[in-house]
């Protein structure tokens, strides 16, 4: 079987420790992007389960598997959710989601959660798009900007990328930091050019390491220039499924001298978090 380079290994986890039946409520979160779709459960304030599974060709399917693995062999059922909020690209094709709420104040929501309330700037780095958001002390949304061109340097591109020099895409970001100086980075207007120019180095006789290198600090510096429009913090919070590149994270830190928050949660359940707590929200306000 061929090996699958771009493929992120999906994951699923159901709580054995938390008694469901017992929580005042449970509500849950799906968010379906273009690439992964990600679900969370949560029973009052605690992550009862989640998943984070490829997106599939049918949205509604990949809704509804997520939402399957993240209740995992507990004997809880979609009947026993009080509330479930939708996020996310394909939002919309969460049939058993009761609202919709844009992926924007999700992902702000989520990872307050998940790196606690002081976090003032949150930069969702996606499969399409980078999104800079600056918050109030409070939840509100003070600012966002996203990339406005195409999605060149985002998660999709990357994932060629991994084919094109068959590296596991969890593996390129530690790879690239395997040089004593980046060399220039390469063209990121247009992400066929981009990887085009990247193998082009191999035969000027560049190393691998250093070819990651050019291409992950030609996407740091686009994905600086985004983030620099909302008035950054020292401290940022990454969420999405770029966060976990640390190629690009180490770079943004270097060149931005700021410092990057971490969690003990996958960021790339930062959305389907956040919908869940304003599940939560939208019950007890009713």
């Amino acid at each position: 079987m061929t090996q699958e380079y771009w493929r992120w290994p999906e994951s699923a986890w159901t709580s054995k420790d938390i008694d469901w039946k017992k929580s005042k409520t449970v509500t849950a979160g799906v968010d379906i992007g273009s690439n992964s779709t990600q679900s969370a459960i949560m029973c009052d304030n605690l992550l009862f389960g989640y998943a984070n599974l490829r997106t599939g060709p049918d949205y509604r399917e990949s809704a509804g598997a997520a939402m399957r693995q993240a209740l995992g062999k507990s004997a809880m059922t979609l009947k026993d959710i009080r509330y479930t909020v939708g996020t996310g690209w394909g939002s919309r094709n969460v049939s058993f989601a009761q609202k919709t709420v844009d992926e924007i104040n999700c992902h702000a929501r989520g990872a307050r959660f998940m790196h606690g309330p002081a976090v003032k700037i949150i930069v969702d780095l996606g499969a399409q798009t980078c999104k800079a958001i600056r918050l109030y002390d409070w939840d509100r949304i003070r600012d966002f900007v996203m990339n406005d061109k195409c999605a060149a340097g985002m998660g999709r591109s990357i994932e060629v990328m991994a084919d094109l020099l068959q590296v596991p895409i969890q593996e390129m970001g530690e790879r690239s930091l395997a040089v004593d100086k980046d060399p220039e980075p390469v063209s990121t207007t247009c992400y066929a050019f981009a990887n085009t120019e990247a193998i082009g180095l191999f035969r000027e006789g560049y190393k691998e390491s250093e070819v990651l290198a050019a291409y992950l600090f030609a996407i740091a510096w686009r994905i600086h220039g985004t983030i620099g429009r909302v008035q950054p913090e020292k401290e940022l919070a990454f969420t999405g499924g770029l966060a976990k590149n640390t190629g690009i994270v180490k770079r943004l830190e270097r060149e931005m001298k700021m410092t990057a928050l971490t969690s003990e949660y996958d960021p790339q359940l930062a959305g389907a978090i956040g919908a869940a707590l304003i599940a939560r929200d939208i019950v007890e306000k009713a």
